[in-house]
């Protein structure tokens, strides 16, 4: 019988946390024909959330709980978890469990086909109109800014095959995005739809700060398109300050007309340091990730597998 783990990061989920062992238990009824490994992934929580953790492990053996020693964020759980599970296959699922498991069935029916990664992507959203737009809006950016597929209105929820499981702990960066990274790898792929839920409880961590600077970690993760466009508009400025300096040389020695003083000088001298700050902030973000990667320490560090140091 095969084996199927579902990772499970979480932070500060206490109040979540019923509901997720309520939904783990209706996926072992509904599919059987398995064996499952639920893994939850303590993040730093500050919450009740690893106590919630150890008295389901030791009420159900189908729950595995990994402690992070502090809070590294939901990318870095999800690979910690990738390095802890068991599973011929790993469904990667949200704490808040707006990801209906209803679908986890074709999941497992396309995995049976041949298919190394059945990724989910939403029919509908229960996110604001603004977060929905944007969402969809960066996701067409990076389609078209890379040259890997990616695909638009996808997260986490994915099932993916050992053979991708293999490939993913392979990567260790730790600046991470497992959504590009699932489409940098390829293999065999299946889109099934869903529509998302309404988290019933806690609350979100996904703020704008935490968004933004995951768009951005998609963004100079899998294209140099920003540095592209930095030379191209470093170019498109040197040209039109050359034109405008033979325009000014001709309207005044041709024409004899007075140059303009302190406003051009003021407007010219803004514009240019804009430009400037943008590109160098740009450089800045890719040499940002270098330096962390270079340092090559390791993503985690663990307090307790099971109660186990490790």
């Amino acid at each position: 019988m095969k084996t199927v783990s579902i990772i499970i990061p979480a932070y500060n989920e206490a109040e979540s946390f019923p509901l997720i062992v309520e939904n783990m238990q209706q996926v072992l009824e509904m599919n059987p024909n398995y064996n499952w490994e639920f893994l939850l992934v303590n993040d730093g929580s500050t919450d009740a959330t690893l106590e919630c953790m150890i008295n389901q492990h030791t009420q159900d053996s189908h729950f595995s709980y990994l402690d992070l020693s502090r809070n590294y964020g939901k990318e870095i759980a999800m690979m910690a978890g990738l390095d802890y599970i068991n599973g011929d296959a790993v469904i990667f699922m949200d704490a808040d469990m707006q990801h209906p498991i209803n679908v986890i069935p074709d999941m497992l029916q396309y995995w049976e086909e041949g298919y190394d990664d059945v990724y989910a992507q939403r029919r509908t959203s229960k996110e604001t109109w603004v977060k929905k737009k944007t969402s969809q809006l960066y996701y067409r950016i990076l389609q078209d800014v890379t040259s890997i597929p990616i695909q638009i209105d996808t997260g986490d929820f994915r099932l993916l095959d050992s053979t991708c499981i293999d490939a993913l702990r392979r990567m260790r960066e730790t600046e991470r995005n497992t959504k590009g990274m699932c489409s940098w790898i390829g293999f065999h792929k299946k889109g099934i739809y869903y529509d998302q839920k309404q988290r019933v409880a806690g609350k979100s961590k996904w703020n704008f700060l935490a968004l933004l600077n995951l768009a951005l970690n998609g963004l100079t993760s899998y294209t140099t398109a920003p540095l592209r466009i930095a030379s191209i508009l470093g170019g498109a400025v040197s040209v039109v300050a050359f034109i405008y300096l033979l325009y000014i040389m001709v309207t005044t020695l041709v024409f004899s007309e007075p140059v303009q003083g302190f406003p051009t000088i003021m407007i010219t001298i803004l514009f240019l340091g804009g430009i400037q700050l943008l590109c160098i902030g740009i450089i800045g973000e890719y040499l940002g990730k270098v330096f962390k990667e270079v340092k090559n320490r390791p993503g985690y560090f663990v307090n307790s597998y099971n109660g186990e140091r490790p």
